[in-house]
């Protein structure tokens, strides 16, 4: 081999070893930017229900990763947790949760986490809870008294509550901005102090003789407390989907909507309307059944995406379907 070839080759050699080394050395950068990214110390909220992750979402802004653990147009009763989210609640810096008994299968895991030494708070449970009433008021047989967890169908108590998430956010995580936290918090009461004025002006149109409300289960408590409505009875006689109602049940249901001549049932869109389309049955067909969305979030896009447009939505369903229009 003559001297310049070998020298050809040795120069190639020297080359491909810096395209080496050059590769390794962007590896090594990429490994530890994204080492960065991954197990970065920003801090994480988890929320159990979609419609308290948006009201933290709004709170929290860009100051924490708040992580949801319930699906759009999934039912709180009913939803369960995987083992990687089961961990990443016990990983939690705050856990936001329902509580009054709301979320069923995952409440065990919220104590788990509770009892490893993560701040919980159950939103419900510091909103003023309302109470079930005796099936004769309109409520769930069997669970006089017990609380209703669904606090969300009153944005007063929403707004309420949102002042006491932000205060938890404030107290438990650290590195977010209180000034931050507080701004956001108050904007966010502002919009649901016009949402409370928008649904007072919106009910309004419904005449006094006819705020009368059967839904598929018990769920409106809050809302017919807070503007003035009736709850005439539910389909399934209880304040969970997870129960079933008896002929009984039914025929208990047709006979007070007979006597408060109510020709409307508002059925939950994460539910089948099955048992709502079996009392339209019982009444001789003459019942409209009308989709709510009353304890879950849309996906985006979906007409029900923030918990302001499923108020706004649900809102505009129940005038139409209360006169008529």
């Amino acid at each position: 081999m003559s001297r310049t070839g070998a020298k050809q080759r040795a120069r190639v050699g020297i080359a491909h070893l810096r395209s080496l080394l050059v590769g390794l050395l962007a590896l090594v950068t990429a490994a530890t930017a994204t080492a960065c990214t991954t197990d970065d110390d920003r801090p994480d909220i988890v929320v159990t229900t979609n419609i308290l992750g948006d009201v933290t979402r709004e709170i929290v802004g860009d100051e924490a990763d708040v992580t949801v653990l319930m699906k759009p147009d999934a039912d709180p009763h009913s939803f369960g947790l995987s083992a990687v989210q089961a961990a990443e609640l016990e990983q939690a810096d705050l856990v936001v949760h329902n509580g009054l008994g709301l979320e069923e299968n995952v409440l065990r895991h919220v104590d788990a986490a509770r009892e490893s030494g993560v701040a919980t708070f159950a939103a419900g449970e510091a909103a003023g809870p309302l109470t079930f009433h005796t099936a004769d008021d309109g409520g769930p047989e069997g669970e006089e008294g017990q609380p209703d967890p669904h606090f969300w169908t009153d944005p007063d108590r929403v707004r309420k509550a949102t002042a006491l998430i932000a205060d938890q956010v404030i107290e438990h995580v650290d590195g977010a901005d209180a000034d931050t936290i507080r701004a956001n918090a108050d904007r966010y009461a502002e919009e649901l102090t016009d949402l409370t004025a928008w649904m007072e002006k919106s009910f309004d149109r419904v005449p006094e003789g006819t705020r009368s409300l059967v839904t598929n289960h018990h769920v409106f408590g809050y809302l017919a407390d807070r503007f003035g409505f009736r709850v005439i009875g539910a389909v399934i006689p209880s304040g969970t989907t997870l129960a079933s109602p008896s002929s009984s049940d039914l025929r208990s249901l047709t006979e007070a909507m007979e006597r408060a001549d109510v020709r409307t049932v508002f059925a939950d869109s994460s539910q089948p309307k099955r048992l709502a389309e079996v009392l339209r049955t019982e009444m001789g067909g003459q019942v409209r059944v009308v989709e709510l969305h009353s304890e879950s979030l849309t996906a985006e896009g979906g007409g029900a995406d923030t918990y302001l447009r499923m108020m706004r939505a649900n809102t505009t369903a129940m005038v139409d379907g209360l006169t008529g229009a």
